[in-house]
């Protein structure tokens, strides 16, 4: 090979850094979505790469003769492992309950190619350049590969063409650098050059049948994880947004974990709505932080002193599927469309640390934190900042998930509002389609007897609620003793995000 045209090379190791670096992001998120909790997925994911980099690394020195044609198949089995693993993901999710066993081996098969190819192309340079230059310009070419596709996958791929045509992209790019680089040099190897063009066209057909069944694929997998027909799918750079339906009526998931039913919103929304209302002198500003699917709102409307309702909600997507979304609409009263309603797509913790207004009543109806990025929604920094944003009257409400499936969790939560001056009612029903489910009453200026006499002498009657009225309020601010032992639980901080453990050591096994 003449040392001018080593430049190919190093365009081969530059789309690797590029794809190696995108299939790591899509198995690490393939495995928050199959295995849940994002911090550990991404981490454990992550470290097997790096590990089985170290283990290619290792293996490729007994490589002694061949390096070009070696280092072209390990790029094509890279091509293939990064463009189908999405679909070998979803596929065998429907078969098999140790989908961890898959996504992990896949991360080994993919970090072993990578370590496995970087020593070669160091071998093949070898000729050209320097031992000094030789090394760093192979791994920078690597390394800014890295960075390139690490800002495409999130800006571009994952946002807009979704995660499985972001594999099939980044496969491609591998798979197409690698076969110009071996028709460039295929004279140096006059015999491998047919077996390497039928692999080629074999893998050419592989992947264009891939794509063309991928969307049926896909389906096949994600149906596999609910009993009821999914209608509606979308994966954003946010989450991964799955509508069900049975019969009339339609269920929201968001990663795997149900939002919300119509079949018994009400019986959610109604306890999280209504009786905090009825501690609220004033109605004029209210502040809604998740709730994108619109039916928090659909029940405030039904106050009509209400002027102004901010939601704010990160996901775009979500949403839009609350405006436009037929089997949301039906539900919830086309709620979003109201002119007093205004809607932010903005993350709530950044939103409450800039913004200057000040509110009645905050209202937070988020799913649990059961990540790094939703516990700092649940933080005493967060709620720190809601009680700074609350009139004197003002009033606070939280989704505080279960207090008998995540005990801890609950009463967690209800410590760090204490924690920067609320005092706390907490409130609980049953869910028909999601147990037994919580939220915690903060407010500044009420006790927790006063709120609770406050409640109950509210007249609900007007609102034509489906089933809160007087004598629930009773069943839903009523007790018994804690399943588990509440005395030391800490308050939830960004610095120290127990709540997010709390939640991981649940007892859903009870669910």
């Amino acid at each position: 090979m003449k040392s001018k045209n080593a430049i190919w090379l190093k365009l081969a190791i530059f789309a690797t850094g590029i794809s190696g670096l995108t299939s790591e992001f899509i198995l690490s998120t393939l495995a928050s979505y199959f295995i849940g909790d994002t911090i550990i997925q991404w981490t454990v994911v992550l470290s097997i790469m790096l590990f089985a980099m170290g283990v290619g690394s290792q293996v490729s020195r007994f490589v002694d003769k061949h390096l070009l044609v070696t280092f072209i198949a390990v790029e094509f089995s890279l091509s293939l492992l990064i463009s189908l693993s999405p679909l070998w993901v979803f596929s065998i999710a429907a078969k098999t309950e140790f989908i961890h066993i898959v996504i992990y081996g896949l991360a080994l098969l993919v970090g072993f190619c990578i370590g496995f190819e970087i020593p070669l192309a160091t071998r093949l340079n070898e000729k050209h350049e320097s031992l000094d230059r030789n090394i760093s310009n192979i791994m920078s070419w690597d390394y800014v590969g890295s960075l390139i596709g690490g800002l495409l996958f999130a800006f571009w791929g994952l946002p807009h063409l979704g995660i499985t045509n972001t594999a099939f992209v980044f496969g491609a790019l591998n798979f197409v650098v690698a076969l110009i680089l071996f028709e460039r040099y295929k004279s140096y190897y006059p015999e491998f050059k047919n077996g390497v063009r039928a692999v080629s066209v074999g893998i050419i057909a592989l992947l264009s049948v891939a794509y063309l069944y991928s969307d049926q694929i896909m389906l096949f997998g994600e149906q596999s994880r609910y009993k009821d027909k999914i209608v509606y799918s979308e994966q954003t750079p946010f989450q991964k947004i799955t509508v069900t339906q049975w019969k009339e009526h339609f269920w929201l998931f968001i990663n795997g974990n149900q939002q919300l039913s119509t079949f018994d919103e009400w019986l959610y929304h109604e306890p999280m709505v209504h009786p905090v209302m009825a501690l609220t002198p004033e109605h004029t500003d209210i502040l809604i932080i998740g709730g994108g699917d619109g039916f928090n709102v659909k029940e405030l409307l039904k106050y009509s002193g209400i002027k102004n309702i901010t939601l704010v909600d990160l996901d775009p997507a979500m949403t839009r599927l609350g405006k436009t979304f037929e089997g949301l609409l039906t539900y919830n009263d086309s709620a979003l469309y109201d002119s007093r309603v205004t809607i932010l797509n903005q993350d709530g913790f950044l939103f409450l640390e800039k913004s200057q207004s000040f509110y009645d009543l905050i209202i937070v109806d988020l799913p649990d934190a059961k990540n790094i990025s939703l516990n700092k929604l649940y933080t005493r920094e967060f709620y720190q900042m809601a009680f700074w944003m609350l009139r004197p009257n003002g009033h606070i409400i939280t989704q505080s998930g279960s207090p008998y499936y995540a005990t801890k969790a609950f009463h967690c939560i209800e410590k760090t509002m204490a924690n920067v001056g609320f005092n706390t009612l907490p409130l609980h029903n049953q869910v028909l389609t999601l147990g037994e489910w919580g939220w915690i009453i903060g407010s500044k200026s009420l006790t927790k007897p006063q709120m609770i006499h406050k409640m109950m002498e509210t007249d609900y009657s007007s609102l034509n609620n489906k089933w809160l009225n007087q004598e629930s309020i009773t069943l839903i601010t009523s007790f018994g003793k804690p399943l588990v032992d509440t005395a030391n639980i800490q308050i939830n901080t960004i610095n120290d995000p127990v709540l997010y453990r709390y939640y991981l050591n649940g007892n859903w096994d009870l669910y």
